[in-house]
């Protein structure tokens, strides 16, 4: 059964942005009122403000809505708490990015149609062909189909999200609860955040932007923009034990969205690098009991898939023990000599320099010795289908998996 809320210990990981079109009517929304003009202005101690009136002017014809339907019954979809299936219209956002008609948005909000309905900021609709989904990012490419000639197709530019700094003051814009062509506005909270998923058999997406513009269910797909308009991210998911956004916003970077989308045109698809392990961070505790100084830093290898890289390089699966803690196998410390501190240092590392036939060395602690092994990464395998649908009245959240797999 596939559902598009997540649970991670008491708080939720949700993938904001689909809003159901019947709920509008009974949705509370809280607007958030800035104090821009019509340029960047001076308080009385010179502390000057950004000028989200210009910003808001310059970008708005370059956010789009977008409408899929949800015709699965197995599908499930909550929207702040309450439980939607069957035959439903959904909302999301998107932005131009090309005169061709092209337009970035998120996987989920297309789901599984092959043509969806977009509607610009002067309201009018056209249909837009899905030409490519990469599940593993959440990433989707439509484009307008039709006489498109009349409109003032205006791309967005991507920045490079790789020169971010925590505090820089950001913009989110799209169509919160099917409210078309909203900003909210905030600050990047942190940086390098990793996004799980359990509908792509808990493969993870690295280097996430966390915001604290609000973001809502109608959001997903829409940019996050710096003061310059460009996008630095695409507003994906939230955090929260409620439905709401409750401060947390995650954001998908550009420089992802600059690697995939011209593959995804060009070919449909976008194939990930992919190693074949699961692993678990090295702890203090698994560092002592495998002989290593306290603060060793490193990933242990838990489970090697079949037939992948790390199985053909003959990499080696730890045990453990009856307490839990890994004994023996390897444990990764370095990736092209890049230190590995965490399962996240690989998969971050493998998303932005490596590509799929492309060979990686590996600094492997075997032992207490260090070796080093080469291997050639392959293409991640396909995402299993979806499980048929479960004889239950509401859906069992699957949780977020305690190791993540690596691509």
């Amino acid at each position: 059964m596939t559902c598009k809320e997540y649970i991670m210990g008491k708080q939720r990981v949700v993938l904001l942005a689909i809003a159901v079109i019947t709920v509008l009517g009974s949705s509370a929304v809280f607007t958030h009122t800035s104090q821009a003009s019509s340029g960047p202005y001076a308080t009385t101690d010179n502390t000057v403000f950004p000028d989200y009136v210009s910003l808001f002017k310059m970008t708005e014809n370059s956010v789009v809505q977008i409408t899929s339907t949800v015709s699965d019954p197995s599908e499930i979809i909550i929207i702040n708490g309450v439980q939607s299936n069957g035959n439903t219209t959904m909302l999301g956002s998107g932005f131009m990015y090309d005169t061709a008609g092209h337009i970035i948005t998120n996987a989920h909000v297309v789901g599984q149609n092959k043509v969806v309905y977009v509607t610009l900021t002067d309201g009018n609709t056209y249909n837009a062909n899905v030409v490519g989904i990469d599940p593993y990012n959440d990433l989707a490419v439509v484009q307008l189909t039709g006489n498109f000639t009349g409109e003032n197709i205006v791309p967005l530019q991507l920045s490079n999200s790789s020169q971010l700094e925590v505090g820089q003051y950001v913009a989110a814009i799209g169509n919160p609860f099917g409210l078309e062509d909203t900003m909210t506005n905030g600050i990047i909270s942190q940086l390098g955040r990793t996004l799980d998923d359990e509908e792509t058999g808990g493969f993870s997406i690295p280097n996430i932007i966390q915001t604290s513009a609000a973001i809502n269910p109608g959001n997903s797909g829409g940019p996050l923009l710096n003061m310059a308009g460009q996008v630095i991210g695409m507003n994906t998911a939230i955090k929260t034990d409620t439905g709401d956004f409750a401060g947390v916003g995650y954001a998908i970077p550009s420089n992802q969205l600059a690697r995939i989308v011209p593959v995804l045109i060009n070919n449909g698809t976008y194939q990930h690098p992919w190693l074949g392990i699961e692993g678990r961070n090295l702890t203090p505790d698994i560092a002592l009991a495998n002989g290593l100084a306290q603060n060793f830093r490193g990933v242990v290898i838990e489970k090697i898939a079949t037939n992948s890289s790390a199985s053909k390089a003959g990499l080696e699966v730890a045990t453990d023990d009856q307490n839990g803690i890994p004994h023996g196998g390897d444990i990764i410390v370095s990736a092209d000599g890049h230190p590995i501190k965490s399962i996240y240092d690989i998969l971050g590392y493998l998303d932005d320099y490596k590509s799929v036939g492309d060979t990686i060395n590996l600094g492997i602690d075997r032992g207490g010795k260090t070796i080093e092994v080469t291997l050639t990464l392959q293409a991640r395998p396909p995402p299993a289908p979806p499980a048929p649908p479960a004889s239950i009245s509401s859906p069992d959240f699957p949780q977020i998996p305690g190791f993540p797999q690596v691509p």
